[in-house]
């Protein structure tokens, strides 16, 4: 009897844990609905700002410091993004091994690291690497102008000579059950990679209210603003659909294990009533004789 009663206390607490699993499956779902429109709507933005960037600076023929690429770059800060949470699957071993195997990889770098999110400091902190910079909280704390304060502080360190480039590694959100490691090169920005609004060019007898060089300055800022918060909400959805898709998972697994425990439990128990007859049965018998 002792063994059914480890046994009903163990369904007992799969169910518990099942009942959990699945309110955070629901939490996440629910919040993945919001993070998922935000950076679908997010998206279009993004990429025709850096278009009309690419239009001003080619059709004038404009230079800036945050568009030079240098010939041989030596000093480079890699921002890595990640959850401070985790029950979210391999989201964050995926984000954190791709950066490791960047850094080892890269002997020719100057490496520094700017940590998001708790996850990726203590995976490298374990490893013996420290950041320069680091922020918590993201998925709580995500706005626009906090994007802006990022930015601000990266396009100075770069601006200032600090870095040759800086690279951001994070999960891009694909769908609820989908999420991609990507780096990319956000300093100095590259404008080849942009698709022109005109293939031919602004006109060069078009007048513009502001001088082309106080606009594209003002446009620079802007598209690496909105390129920093556009990391950080695509970091976000990708972290809320992994853990939805975690604990869907982690669901399944506990209603298969209290399957395969009832019916251990029905067994033992039909096995312990077959065995308390028998017992009956050979008492009677023996009191007969």
């Amino acid at each position: 009897m002792s063994g059914l009663k480890k046994i009903r206390t163990r369904i007992s607490s799969v169910k518990n844990t099942e009942q959990i699993t699945q309110a955070m499956k629901m939490v996440a779902a629910a919040k993945l609905r919001k993070a998922q429109e935000r950076i679908l709507n997010l998206r279009p933005y993004a990429e025709n700002i850096l278009s009309v960037m690419a239009d001003v600076a080619l059709s004038c023929n404009i230079s800036h410091p945050l568009l030079m690429r240098k010939d041989k770059m030596q000093k480079v800060l890699l921002v890595v993004l990640t959850s401070d949470r985790g029950l979210c699957g391999g989201f964050n071993n995926n984000i954190c091994r791709f950066a490791e195997d960047f850094y080892r990889s890269h002997d020719e770098y100057d490496l520094d690291f700017f940590f998001i999110g708790k996850k990726a400091k203590n995976y490298f902190q374990f490893r013996g690497v420290s950041p320069v910079d680091e922020m918590f909280q993201l998925d709580r704390e995500i706005s626009y102008p906090l994007a802006g304060k990022v930015a601000h502080q990266l396009m100075k360190n770069f601006s200032d000579g600090d870095y040759d480039g800086i690279y951001f590694v994070y999960n891009s959100f694909q769908s609820a059950i989908s999420q991609k490691v990507v780096k990319e090169v956000f300093l100095p920005v590259d404008l080849s990679v942009a698709p022109l609004v005109r293939q031919e060019g602004f006109s060069k007898d078009l007048i513009f209210e502001v001088p082309p060089e106080e606009l594209l300055e003002d446009l620079i800022e802007k598209h690496f603003t909105v390129q920093v918060y556009r990391c950080m909400c695509e970091s976000v959805a990708a972290e809320y659909g992994a853990r939805m898709s975690a604990m869907e998972n982690a669901t399944k697994n506990a209603q298969d294990i209290i399957s395969n425990l009832t019916l251990t439990f029905n067994k033992m128990r039909q096995s312990s009533i077959t065995t308390e007859l028998i017992e009956v049965s050979s008492g009677a018998e023996a009191m007969k004789s």
